[in-house]
C-alpha cells in the first residue's frame, strides 16, 4: 500500500510539471522538435510525456530554464517560436547540423545567460540585437558560417565572460570598444577574416585570460600593455599581418606572463 501511495504521489507530480509548464513553451519546444527532424535526434522525446523527462529540458518552478541538446544529431532550421522559451537562462545546440539564420525572437530570451551554438551550419550575420541579452555571460558560436561584422552591439555585454566566434567567415575590425567587456576572460576570434589593428583597449580588459586572435589578416602590433594583465596566461596572434611575428604563448603562472617576439623576449613580467 505504502508503494502505491509514493507511485500514486510521483505519478501526480509528474503530471502537474507537465501541466503547469505553459502552452506557448510546450509550443515551442515542439516546434524545435519538428524543424529540426527529432525523430531522428540521438536521445529523442516522446512528446506524449512530461515535459520535464524531455532530454536536455531542464524545468525550474514550471518554467523551462535550461536546454542541452549538444551532440544530438539535430538537422534543420531554428524555427521562430524558440523565442517563447523566454524564461531559458541556458542554451546549449552545439555540435549539430542546424543551418540557417539566427530568428530575430532569440532577441526576446532577455534571461539568457548561455549562447552555445558552436559547430553547426549557422550563416547569416551575427545579429546586432544579441546586445540586447544584458545577462549573457557565455556567446559560443565558433565553427559555423558567419559572415559580415562583429556586431558593436556585443560590447554591450557587460556581464560576458566568454565570446567565442572563432572558425566563421567574420571580416571588419575588432570593435574598438572591446573594453566594455569587463568581465571577459576568453575572447577567441581564431580563423576569421578580421582586419585592422588589435585594439589597444584590449589591455583594459584586467580579467582577460585568454586571447586566441590567429589566423586572420590584422595588421600593426601586439599592444605591449597586454603585459600588464597578470591573469593573461595564453596569447595566439601567429598567422596575421602583423609588423612582427610573435610565437604562441602558453603560460599556467598567471602572475607571469611572457610575449616574444621571434627569437628576442619583448615582455618578461614577474
Amino acid at each position: 500500500m505504502k508503494h502505491l501511495k509514493l507511485t500514486i504521489v510521483f505519478f501526480l507530480t509528474a503530471m502537474l510539471s507537465f501541466a503547469e509548464v505553459s502552452n506557448s513553451e510546450k509550443e515551442a519546444l515542439v516546434a524545435l522538435y519538428n524543424s529540426t527532424n527529432g525523430a531522428s535526434w540521438n536521445t529523442t522525446w516522446d512528446l506524449e510525456a512530461p515535459i520535464n523527462t524531455w532530454h536536455g529540458v531542464t524545468v525550474q518552478d514550471s518554467k523551462v530554464v535550461g536546454l542541452n541538446l549538444s551532440f544530438n544529431n539535430l538537422k534543420g532550421q531554428l524555427p521562430s517560436e524558440i523565442g517563447n522559451l523566454i524564461h531559458l537562462k541556458s542554451i546549449n545546440l552545439g555540435f549539430n547540423k542546424i543551418n540557417g539564420t539566427l530568428p530575430n525572437t532569440i532577441s526576446n530570451l532577455k534571461s539568457l545567460e548561455n549562447l552555445e551554438l558552436f559547430l553547426n551550419q549557422l550563416e547569416g550575420n551575427i545579429p546586432s540585437w544579441i546586445g540586447d541579452l544584458k545577462n549573457l555571460e557565455v556567446v559560443a558560436l565558433y565553427s559555423n558560417k558567419f559572415t559580415g561584422q562583429i556586431p558593436e552591439t556585443i560590447t554591450n555585454l557587460a556581464e560576458l565572460e566568454s565570446l567565442e566566434l572563432g572558425s566563421n567567415y567574420l571580416q571588419g575590425t575588432i570593435p574598438y570598444s572591446i573594453n566594455n567587456l569587463k568581465q571577459l576572460k576568453i575572447l577567441s576570434l581564431i580563423d576569421n577574416q578580421l582586419e585592422g589593428d588589435i585594439p589597444e583597449t584590449i589591455a583594459e580588459l584586467s580579467k582577460l585570460e585568454e586571447l586566441v586572435l590567429s589566423n586572420n589578416n590584422l595588421t600593426g602590433v601586439l599592444p605591449f600593455q597586454l603585459s600588464q594583465l597578470n591573469n593573461l596566461s595564453l596569447v595566439m596572434v601567429s598567422d596575421n599581418n602583423l609588423n612582427n611575428d610573435y610565437i604562441t604563448v602558453v603560460n599556467n603562472n598567471p602572475k607571469k606572463v611572457s610575449l616574444f617576439l621571434e627569437d628576442q623576449t619583448v615582455v618578461d613580467k614577474d
